[in-house]
């Protein structure tokens, strides 16, 4: 028999429903179901999900029609039948009511086909995980255990960073190259940090660029952390003046955290202000890739190896007991041995663990994960096992919200109380009828878990804003399935109006203007419950309300009347 978890949007709906038919069906449903293994379960459970958010919608189309419904009884008695005549059609027409009943007929056969269909694959039920935040989640670890098994390492980086060489250009190139989660933006952030490089550069700037190598938005960001200056910049050439003003005959510091791209004419591009800095100055990249490096004279390139043996059972044990060794816990010494063996030295899937099992004493829990299954399960998305048994341990309620971070874009820095807003925006967060908390206190709460579980982590440099590392960014496009998509070009080639379609949850990323063009590709998505716009610059730069306005406009006149 298949075991599923309890989904709470669910529950949520099953309360507002009242329906006993219904309650039996969503008792066997849960919505990550990049857990399934099988197929077919996979698809009735997509099925199901996509009728839950069928029915949420009626009941909001039911609720909204209630209150329209209440504001006219209320006008009519005072205005007679003049409004009668402003009522719009497409809300009170008889063929309104003809379409609502249509659609619960519908859903009823739909509802009957899964219920016999979950008969047939031999569905059974288990209650979800209950939610246990992490202790201490409030801070976290200290910066010591960032440097375990790399002192040879940043000393090593630190060396080139502040000796002087002479070349053909004022500033060298240091790179960090390396494995994802192997710990390039860790070393990075020690070295940016460090009171000798504080003292030694006079200017410093640290971005993100990740996959799309755009000069403009770069350029910007490195403007805005080298000064206090506010100015808006039409193009790129505007900007990169004012940036060369400001790095002349000074000594810099930049760091390229995430660099994707591998044209040279693209870096040509970027780091022409840079020539006018003064001689010593240095621009650390860290990456993946090795090709652009070479072309940049980068030779005897040397990779960020994974931990040795021990420094990872050390920083395992840091996150997790909160000391160095097992010598103080020698009952869960072999199956924390046996997990760090199957991490391969990668210091995020230590991390990550080790911040899942500081909330398990029971040695019983610590095996479990050991044997997990999920460590041998061949996935084609390319996810690290470490992070994939983090999610699973999640509530159903933690998953929901870090899919939901799917929307947003690699090394998209955030606000906490955005993130939170938008979480209440949506309907995501509940709590028990017995709770004296507020909706926000349970956002505020389900976020400081995610950032101790290493779902979040603080932005480089950004005291007030957060970040998902690249490969967690990745966990949540996976388990987002079918429901959320992020839209990063005007149109990605093969989404067609059926694949919008299916979609509930969508995200794009803006720019300083946006054309028609780019925003009526999203109409054929009629089922969206979320459209959210995203900009990498500050957000006075983007003035898109009138775009978005004639967007929505169009968008419920192509369908909903």
């Amino acid at each position: 028999m298949a075991e599923i978890l309890l989904s709470p949007i669910l529950q949520v709906l099953a309360e507002k429903l009242g329906s006993a038919a219904f309650k039996k069906l969503a008792r066997y449903a849960q919505i990550h179901i990049e857990e399934i293994r099988d197929e077919y379960i996979k698809g009735w459970l997509n099925r199901l999900q996509h009728l839950t958010y069928d029915i949420d919608d009626i009941l909001d189309n039911l609720a909204t029609d209630a209150m329209h419904r209440k504001l006219i009884a209320e006008e009519l008695g005072a205005i007679t039948s003049k409004v009668r005549m402003l009522i719009p059609t497409c809300s009170t027409s008889f063929s309104a009511n003809i379409r609502m009943h249509d659609k619960l007929k519908d859903i009823t056969t739909k509802l009957q086909d899964l219920e016999k269909e979950k008969v047939t694959l031999g569905l059974s039920v288990i209650n979800g995980r209950p939610i246990t935040m992490s202790r201490n989640y409030e801070t976290s670890l200290p910066d010591a255990s960032d440097t375990v098994g790399r002192q040879g390492e940043k000393e090593a980086l630190l060396h080139k960073l502040l000796r002087e060489e002479a070349g053909k250009q004022n500033f060298n190139i240091v790179p960090i190259v390396g494995m994802g989660g192997v710990g390039k933006t860790t070393l990075a952030r020690l070295l940016y940090n460090e009171t000798q490089v504080q003292n030694h550069f006079k200017l410093k700037a640290w971005v993100c660029v990740s996959d799309e190598f755009d000069i403009f938005t770069i350029s910007k960001s490195i403007f805005g952390s080298v000064t206090e200056e506010n100015k808006e910049f039409e193009n790129v050439n505007q900007v990169q003046e004012a940036l060369r003003k400001q790095v002349t005959d000074k000594r810099f510091l930049l760091v390229l955290d995430d660099v994707w791209s591998e044209s040279y004419e693209d870096w040509n591009s970027l780091v022409r202000p840079f020539h006018a800095g003064a001689l010593g100055s240095k621009i650390v990249i860290t990456t993946r890739k090795q090709q652009l490096l070479r072309e940049l004279g980068c030779d005897n390139l040397e990779h960020l190896q994974s931990l040795s043996y021990d420094d990872a059972l050390s920083l395992f044990c840091q996150h997790a007991l909160g000391v160095s060794n097992f010598d103080s816990h020698p009952n869960l010494r072999p199956y924390g041995e046996g997990i760090v063996k199957k991490c391969d030295g990668l210091p995020l899937g230590l991390r990550v663990l080790g911040r899942l099992l500081r909330t398990k004493a029971d040695e019983v829990e610590w095996k479990e994960l050991l044997n997990d299954e999920i460590w041998s399960l061949q996935t084609r998305d390319g996810i690290i096992p470490a992070l994939r048994l983090s999610y699973h341990d999640l509530s159903a309620c933690l998953k929901r919200l870090f899919a939901y971070c799917s929307l947003f874009p690699k090394d998209y820095l955030f606000e906490k109380e955005e993130l939170i807003l938008l979480w209440m925006s949506e309907g995501f967060l509940h709590h028990s009828r017995e709770s004296t908390s507020t909706v926000e206190r349970l956002g505020h709460n389900y976020f400081k878990e995610l950032l101790s579980r290493s779902f979040f982590q603080k932005a480089p440099n950004e005291d007030s804003l957060f970040v998902m590392h690249d490969l967690m960014n990745d966990l949540a496009t996976s388990v987002a399935g079918e429901f959320f998509w992020r839209s990063e070009d005007e149109m990605e080639k093969g989404v067609g109006m059926d694949t919008l379609e299916k979609y509930r949850h969508l995200s794009f990323v803006c720019e300083r203007f946006i054309s028609d063009k780019k925003l009526k590709a999203f109409i054929g998505a009629k089922n969206l419950r979320t459209f959210l716009a995203v900009s990498f610059g500050p957000y006075e730069e983007w003035d898109g309300s009138s775009y978005l306005i004639r967007f929505w406009m169009t968008y419920f006149m192509s369908f909903h009347c």
